[in-house]
């Protein structure tokens, strides 16, 4: 190369673009290659939250204790639902020295001529005390129309008996005065006068007039 041309304005000034143009590819292609770096952290620090959620929900021990829930299903009986009370019968099963009788649910017929009072009678009797006012009661029961024998209501359906306190006022006046008295273990009928049960009226969904109830006493305290 000659002289003139080392020394040459323009040829100088093309060496100097060049040489910026290629240090700008080359800080471009760095900030390039940090971005992706970072995107890549990003990414593994997500991944290991993530992991640190699931395995604080899984409960992060695989030797954890049960759950109070496990715990109650675990203590009930294996025929026993695990919110059933623990002092009423579950489905199917009756308390000690109960008659087997009342393992079934009874069938009940339409009564007989005009209901003008409460008429309890006695159908299996109980080796159990006595009912008491202001006892909780434990039943299983079926209801009819005195007049038809249509059913309207019976514990047996829903699976379970029912636990109310009785001579309270909190069912009807006909339950509250029949069941009084009545031994435990028993099973007795209940024909009972509308004005004893839910009256003539039907407008509020009740059943109205005289009732007939088949009622078995499984356990009172």
């Amino acid at each position: 190369m000659s002289e003139q041309v080392r020394n040459d304005p323009g040829t100088k000034r093309e060496r100097r673009l060049a040489a910026q143009l290629a240090a700008k590819k080359a800080a471009e292609a760095k900030r390039r290659r940090q971005a992706m770096l970072g995107a890549a952290a990003g990414v593994i620090a997500v991944v290991a939250l993530i992991g640190g959620i699931v395995w604080l929900a899984d409960g992060g021990d695989d030797d954890k204790q049960p759950t109070a829930s496990t715990s109650a299903s675990a203590s009930a009986p294996a025929d026993q639902p695990a919110d059933q009370p623990a002092d009423q019968p579950a489905p199917g099963q009756l308390p000690p020295g109960t008659d087997p009788a009342l393992a079934k649910k009874p069938t009940v017929a339409a009564g007989k001529g005009e209901l003008s009072k409460l008429t309890v009678t006695p159908l299996v009797k109980g080796k159990g005390p006595e009912v008491k006012a202001g006892q909780t009661i434990t039943t299983n029961y079926v209801g009819v129309f005195y007049k038809d024998g249509k059913e309207f209501d019976a514990s047996w359906n829903g699976g379970q008996p029912v636990s109310f306190p009785i001579g309270v006022g909190q069912v009807i006046k006909g339950w509250d005065e029949g069941l009084v008295g009545v031994p435990v273990g028993s099973r007795v009928q209940l024909d009972i006068p509308a004005e004893l049960a839910y009256g003539n009226d039907s407008s509020g969904g009740r059943p109205a007039g005289p009732l007939r109830f088949v009622v078995d006493v499984l356990a009172a305290q």
